[in-house]
């Protein structure tokens, strides 16, 4: 990738650091009595909201649609959904608890990698950072940084796409490498290379890439089971030239030279 780079998108990750947050007096130092309370406070509304989506009942989604034909596997999958909520056990308190103790555990030891240097080290107590609460300083600091972050990101998205205008790309062909969040489920590299997806998460009915006459020039991870994020798309003489960034582990990439760009939905 020449321009949405594992390092752009992160930055897209940083433009809102300070979304969620709150000012609070008691920051300052660290006060385990501070993080007991705002814990109880966030928990039971993680419990409440995970409660509320447990018991939603999903025949609203048949009452949603009633006036329009609905294909059969759709309502298929509406009745399995109904069928699955009128067994289910009652709801596990205490196992949601446990999981947004682990969500908290794993968020705090994922900060530092997320927030500045100079931010992270002005914070007393991580946990209570990470359940949404930092002293006024740390609050303008991260509204300054999100800012800088955000003006990073628009100056590579409008050099990207000044780029691609130059690239006279028509856009039936830009459209035929839009698989953005939909799940790679195969990948075949003979003649052809031919790409499959899970395309439920994605925004596509489209779920066979099929790339002629390929040479790879690069591809450091595995791609199955990876979420397609962005592509970029340049003309070569003899066809085109893809970039795609997956997200999975360690993000992995894939450059692929082709002749021609074919999709199917199978």
């Amino acid at each position: 990738m020449k321009y949405r780079t594992k390092e752009w998108y992160e930055l897209c990750q940083r433009t809102g650091l300070q979304f969620g947050m709150r000012v609070h007096s008691g920051t300052y130092e660290l006060n385990e009595a501070l993080f007991l309370r705002r814990y109880k406070r966030k928990e039971k509304d993680y419990i409440e909201l995970q409660r509320e989506m447990y018991n939603t009942d999903p025949r609203f989604l048949l009452e949603q649609n009633v006036h329009v034909l609905m294909p059969a596997e759709e309502r298929e999958r509406i009745e399995k959904l109904i069928a699955d909520y009128d067994v289910r056990p009652p709801f596990d308190e205490l196992s949601y608890k446990q999981e947004f103790k682990n969500n908290l555990e794993w968020d705090c030891k994922h900060q530092k990698e997320r927030l500045p240097q100079e931010i992270f080290e002005q914070i007393a107590d991580i946990r209570v950072f990470t359940l949404g609460y930092c002293t006024k300083e740390v609050m303008l600091q991260l509204k300054k940084q999100s800012a800088e972050n955000w003006r990073e990101m628009e100056r590579v998205s409008n050099e990207y796409r000044e780029v691609m205008i130059a690239q006279d790309i028509p856009d039936e062909i830009h459209s035929r490498v839009q698989f953005h969040d939909c799940t790679v489920t195969e990948l075949l590299t003979r003649e052809e290379m031919v790409i499959r997806f899970d395309t439920r998460g994605g925004f596509t009915n489209i779920n066979k890439l099929t790339l002629v006459a390929p040479e790879i020039i690069n591809q450091d991870g595995g791609i199955v089971g990876t979420y397609w994020l962005y592509q970029e798309l340049y003309r070569i003489d003899n066809g085109y030239e893809l970039h795609v960034l997956f997200d999975g582990e360690n993000m992995p990439e894939l450059i692929v030279r082709c002749a021609d760009i074919l999709v199917e939905e199978e």
